[in-house]
């Protein structure tokens, strides 16, 4: 891996700041719950599988810090902690995952023991997440041919998986195996994580990347320069249907329409087995603020209305294939995703 996003150290949660990527390498040394909270939501810390992880290290920090007279008072406590988290971002299921799992993990013979047992949690989810990027990356990398241009969306590589990362993990594992992999990476406005986050992470790993406005998705495809597209995602519903960043609609669409195969990477914990289809997957609606201005630079006229979605929801149908730790997996998406991801909650 190029940088750790997210590591544990003597009882802190040390998280690469990746606002400040490619420029600066910082370091947050975060031992207030608050902090991770506020990190997960200005994006310091982003990217569904490392916004899991994240929220389960903040948890166990949050519970550290509590003092109470009695067990019922601390595991009240430890309720609003984990409410901070929920509200956080709506829309990767990982974070409810992992506050799922903390919550269950809630036990013990005495604060000091439930204390002892929400780190190890941690630790386990952040493992888990680790060993399941490294095996879909390797299994995806079948789908990646020797000399094939992917095109890609947003950042889904380590830093956004505090793991070995989901399509930048495919891409990766393809080119450690030999095969001859260059790389299209959308720029991904409004916050240009595929400018600053993945053409970063590529050219740490020696693999040849083109960085492209979005505009420019359609114009490479009908050029037919494009083997293949490959994102990663927030929330993939019962049906197959997928959430990831604002634009994964409109490439999926582009690839249909050019006849280029079109693929999502995800561990099984990005798989909702609860939410039947994408219409009903929640959308993080962010500040308008990050489209009107760049770094804060404005870029627009003062006082204009504008919309920030952060991500839109592709139907299965534009879905080419889901790739898993559990294995790669096509239509009917139904009896796939619920076959990898386990009975329905």
């Amino acid at each position: 891996m190029t940088a750790r996003a997210l590591e544990w150290v003597d009882g802190r949660l040390r998280v690469l700041d990746q606002s400040r990527l490619p420029w600066d390498r910082v370091y947050l040394e975060l031992s207030d719950y608050r902090d991770v909270v506020l990190a997960i939501e200005e994006m310091r810390v982003r990217g569904a599988p490392a916004i899991g992880v994240a929220a389960a290290y903040g948890i166990a920090l949050g519970a550290s810090g509590i003092r109470a007279d009695g067990e019922d008072e601390f595991l009240a406590r430890l309720g609003e902690v984990m409410k901070a988290f929920a509200v956080s971002r709506p829309t990767a299921v990982n974070l409810f995952r992992s506050i799922d799992r903390m919550s269950t993990a809630a036990r013990g013979e005495g604060i000091a023991e439930i204390q002892r047992a929400l780190i190890d949690e941690a630790l386990r989810i952040h493992d888990e997440e680790m060993a399941a990027t490294g095996q879909l990356s390797e299994l995806g990398s079948e789908l990646v041919g020797d000399g094939s241009m992917v095109l890609t969306h947003c950042n889904a590589g380590p830093l956004a998986t505090a793991g070995y990362g989901t399509a930048l993990g495919v891409i990766i594992a393809a080119g450690n195996r030999g095969k001859r992999v260059s790389v299209l990476a959308t720029e991904t406005r409004p916050l240009l994580q595929g400018a600053r986050l993945t053409a970063w992470e590529l050219q740490q790993e020696g693999i040849p990347v083109t960085l492209i406005t979005d505009s420019m998705a359609g114009h490479f495809m009908q050029q037919g320069k494009v083997n293949c597209v490959i994102v990663g995602a927030d929330r993939i519903a019962a049906n197959g249907d997928v959430a990831n960043k604002i634009g994964t609609y409109t490439l999926a669409v582009l690839a249909g329409e050019n006849g280029v195969p079109f693929y999502v990477a995800a561990p099984t914990s990005t798989i909702d087995l609860s939410i039947a289809s994408g219409d009903q997957i929640p959308i993080e609606e962010r500040s308008p603020d990050e489209v009107t201005g760049i770094r804060g630079i404005p870029i627009a006229p003062q006082g204009i209305t504008a919309a920030n979605p952060a991500f839109d929801v592709t139907p299965h149908r534009y879905v080419g294939a889901i790739i898993t730790e559990k294995g790669i997996i096509g239509e009917p998406y139904v009896d796939g995703l619920r076959a990898a991801a386990g009975p329905e909650p």
